[in-house]
């Protein structure tokens, strides 16, 4: 019998993994905290993949790291908080590319097996002298984990970090992850970094599909802002130390559980978010359809205000599927908070409202909508939006 247990340890849990990190004032020039951080693996044998931001406009990162994923193999990634890179023309190619080499030259690599990632401000040149130095003073050892995790934080109030123990017939292997992101995030990715890692062997190719897929089912599933970044990156390292080659539907298992539960980390961190809400399209035509009316849903800014007050506002929900372009009968469409009807047949229910604003006050809920069409479904997950979180985004 397959077992999962939670473990402490992070992108360190699995075997052969080690990481640090280093205070270089990148944001402000002014060191008052950690904020660039390296995680590596000690096997030459290691296979890597990873998914990067569908936006047009790319981070420097994320263009080098692609370049150096070509190969399926990557042994190191070195990140950094305070400043994205993005839109900072040639010069940023440089820095990223300076970023990988003097990482790979400390841990005596390849450059091309040195994947970059970045976050903060967009626009703005690395101050690179601050930020080689960084990287030549990085300590890297098993206890670094949770280190990196609060490195990579920008506006989050929280390091996001997770690993598992799995036991299978022939033994158990590891796997572990940190992430960071708390605004600019919609589905396709957003401004969040994630690194996974597993002592399990898992071939390239194996892993490349494993993480596609488990990110279309995890990190694509959460919106806060409607806002997609330049830097979103999803990095899994597999090092094979463990010995066991799981099937893929015990490592996909684990996997997912391992991206979900940071996902969610990443909504429930939101900026400026009071509340948690999982959004649920049902019976839909298509699976597109369930997908099209689940982040209309999401995304409505009437909607998130909406729960912001703690108003269960069924109109502002199916008027929201009414404009997804998803197929749907108002006249056979039910909404529910929780498992309260608040409207049936496109028409307000019976539920006393005392009971749904009981629904819509707590820290976390679930709507559902049932479209009576098909099959398919999806969820997403979200918040509301409230005052704070444009304070957080006014500028400085």
């Amino acid at each position: 019998m397959n077992k999962m247990r939670k473990i402490q340890g992070g992108v360190c849990a699995s075997a052969g993994f080690v990481a640090g990190a280093a205070g270089c004032g990148i944001k402000t020039g002014t060191i008052t905290r950690d904020d660039l951080a390296i995680v590596f693996s000690e096997s030459a044998a290691t296979t890597a993949a990873a998914t990067f931001t569908t936006n047009k406009v790319k981070a420097a990162p994320v263009r080098i790291s692609a370049e150096h994923l070509r190969a399926g193999r990557a042994r190191a990634v070195v990140l950094n908080s305070g400043n994205a890179n993005a839109c900072t023309g040639p010069t940023g190619l440089a820095d990223a590319r300076a970023m990988a080499s003097a990482t790979a030259k400390a841990l005596g690599v390849k450059s091309q097996q040195v994947l970059i990632c970045s976050t903060g401000r967009i626009g703005v040149p690395m101050p690179m002298e601050a930020v080689l130095r960084g990287i030549s003073g990085v300590k890297l050892n098993r206890a670094g984990a949770g280190k990196a995790a609060r490195a990579i934080m920008t506006s989050d109030t929280f390091a996001k970090e997770i690993a598992l123990e799995v036991t299978t017939h022939d033994g158990k292997f590891r796997i572990g992850g940190m992430a960071k992101g708390a605004g600019m995030i919609d589905p396709n990715m957003a401004t969040m970094l994630c690194l996974v890692t597993t002592d399990a062997i898992v071939p390239a190719e194996a892993l490349r599909k494993a993480l596609k897929d488990s990110v279309e089912d995890s990190f694509n599933r959460i919106t806060i802002d409607g806002d997609m970044s330049t830097n979103d990156t999803v990095i899994l390292l597999a090092n094979g130390e463990s010995g066991i080659s799981p099937s893929p539907a015990i490592f996909r298992s684990a996997l997912d559980f391992i991206n979900r539960e940071l996902a969610r980390m990443i909504v429930k961190d939101g900026e400026g978010v009071s509340r948690f809400v999982e959004v649920e399209v049902r019976r839909a035509a298509s699976k597109a359809d369930a997908r099209r009316a689940a982040e209309a849903i999401a995304n409505s800014t009437l909607v998130k205000c909406a729960w912001a007050g703690g108003d269960p506002n069924w109109g502002r929900i199916l008027d929201a599927v009414g404009y997804s372009g998803a197929k749907m009968k108002e006249s056979a469409t039910d909404i529910f908070y929780d498992a309260l009807p608040v409207a049936i047949n496109g028409t307000v229910s019976k539920t006393p409202v005392k009971k749904l604003r009981q629904v819509a006050a707590k820290k976390a809920f679930r709507v559902t909508v049932d479209l009576k069409l098909g099959k398919p479904s999806h969820v997403v997950w979200t918040t509301d939006l409230t005052e704070e979180y444009v304070r957080l985004n006014l500028g400085e």
